[in-house]
């Protein structure tokens, strides 16, 4: 039995009073209990199963996010769809640049349309974007058919307040500025069977000059390890081969337990379930990087021989003015000792292009830096300026044209660096998480390396959610061509 299926099971079984709990997770069950009841005499009315989207924007955490909601949807009645003219469509929604919040407007423009033809149907938003004060006025001012709105901080209370929209309250809007609350016991609905992430930690602490997600994450919140092991061993027991660990910032956690624990720590004990093959983890600050974490991702077998480690910038004074609280030398002497523990360990990282500022000294420091460390990828951004942060205030903006240059020669440099980088596991047999048949070609098979580089090759779609070894043959930039090595008697 699934782990969604032994949470319908302990719903169906669940016994509600007259009157909702005070206490968490019974709560949500209670009102759980009572959305699916209301969901099934719509069902019944329309002659049809009501039916759910969920259209997610933003990062990996706000992709966990959404698999609760999924979950919560399907435990109510509900059936999941694609298309965005269903019965219930919610927007995750992410807030790291302005323009995110643009395409959330266009798109509600689209769902006005569709509850014209629909009128009972319920248009939510959820996310980081309705953190902002704005971005909720907004919504308030120019899309009154939204039904729900709510932030990140009461996200488990997502059951609750959709009970309150099915029983006719009207446009629900809640939104806290923060919480201590930490509800994870709810169900979920994984994207993939055989991978999971796993919230270890919400918020951050740091306040990058260029960064939102403080504003609308909150401070930094962590969970137990005994709460975290937990979740871990269930997801072994329903078939999941890897996980992903995340948090803002991962190498923070536990400085608010009661009894802190390293997050060095907490991987080695992560690293002992049985049933998990391999643990990824992400974002790392450079500034929290510990020897001591060094030491468990070298000696912890499970996890992943890849490490994204944002440096955004190579030059000092602006690594001073985003608030980075790390030098050029710091970065460099840490993935120094990074591959001295670890020759094969990859690293990406993240860089932005036109901080306000900028010179083209500073633009050659961070080229400098991308030659000498040789990641296998970064990602680079060019600067959004983001209201309510302090660098959208800053001085000395710089052209678009002089930034759209240096975003050339700095990508030309990245792509460079990162095939030589990528290229070394040539001829080399490798295990392979087998994820998908490939969508061009369905006679191949999808897949990635511990190191997080694609892998193609030949196989059968039986393999999808297992490792396999794989020879890889030829690599072709950023990813591999390769063939199942031959199974060993």
């Amino acid at each position: 039995m699934s782990i969604f299926e032994e949470n319908i099971r302990q719903l169906d079984s669940y016994v509600p009073g007259p009157e909702p709990p005070l206490r968490e997770p019974e709560r949500q069950l209670w009102f759980l209990k009572e959305t699916r009841r209301l969901v099934s005499s719509r069902a019944a009315e329309a002659g049809r199963k009501l039916t759910a989207n969920v259209h997610t924007f933003g990062c990996q955490m706000n992709e966990r996010d959404s698999e609760k909601i999924r979950g919560i949807l399907l435990a109510a009645g509900y059936e999941l769809t694609d298309g965005e003219d269903a019965d219930l469509c919610l927007y995750n929604t992410c807030t790291v640049r302005e323009n995110a919040n643009m395409k959330v407007y266009g798109r509600l423009g689209l769902l006005g349309n569709y509850k014209k033809k629909n009128p009972s149907m319920i248009i939510a938003l959820c996310g980081c974007m309705m953190q902002e004060p704005t971005a909720e006025a907004k919504v308030k001012e120019s899309y009154p058919f939204v039904d729900l709105i709510f932030g990140t901080h009461n996200l488990y209370r997502f059951a609750e307040l959709l009970y309150r929209v099915l029983s006719g309250e009207g446009p629900v809007c809640e939104i806290w500025e923060s919480t201590d609350e930490v509800v994870e016991e709810l169900p979920a609905q994984r994207t993939y069977p055989f991978k999971s992430g796993v919230n270890i930690m919400y918020g951050c602490n740091n306040f990058c000059t260029y960064c939102i997600v403080p504003y609308v994450r909150g401070r930094e919140r962590s969970r137990t390890p005994e709460d975290i092991l937990r979740e871990c061993e269930s997801l072994a027991a329903d078939g999941v081969k890897e996980i992903m660990l995340l948090g803002q910032n991962v190498n923070s956690y536990g400085k608010t337990l009661e009894d802190p624990v390293s997050f060095a720590e907490l991987l080695r004990r992560v690293n002992e379930v049985e049933g998990i093959g391999r643990i990824r983890f992400m974002t790392s600050h450079p500034k929290d990087l510990s020897d001591e974490l060094i030491l468990a991702m070298r000696d912890c077998d499970k996890v992943c021989g890849h490490l994204h480690l944002p440096l955004q910038s190579g030059s000092d004074a602006l690594l001073k003015k985003m608030n980075r609280h790390y030098t050029r030398e710091d970065y460099l002497r840490l993935t120094d000792r990074l591959r001295s523990a670890m020759p094969d360990l990859s690293l990406t990282t993240d860089l932005i292009v036109g901080f306000p500022g900028e010179t083209e000294q500073d633009i050659q420091d961070t080229l400098d830096i991308v030659r000498r460390v040789g990641y296998d990828t970064a990602f680079t951004f060019i600067y959004s300026k983001r209201s309510g942060t302090p660098a959208a205030k800053m001085p000395d903006q710089i052209p678009e044209d002089v930034v759209k240059d240096r975003f050339g020669r700095l990508l030309a440099v990245v792509q460079e660096t990162g095939r030589e980088r990528s290229s070394r596991f040539t001829g080399r047999v490798m295990p392979v998480l087998a994820e998908h048949v490939n969508e061009q070609d369905p006679s191949l098979i999808t897949g990635r390396l511990d190191c997080n580089l694609t892998v193609h090759f030949k196989g059968d779609p039986s393999l999808v959610g297992e490792i396999t070894d794989v020879r890889l043959t030829e690599c072709r930039g950023f990813y591999y061509l390769g063939e199942r090595a031959a199974v060993k008697e």
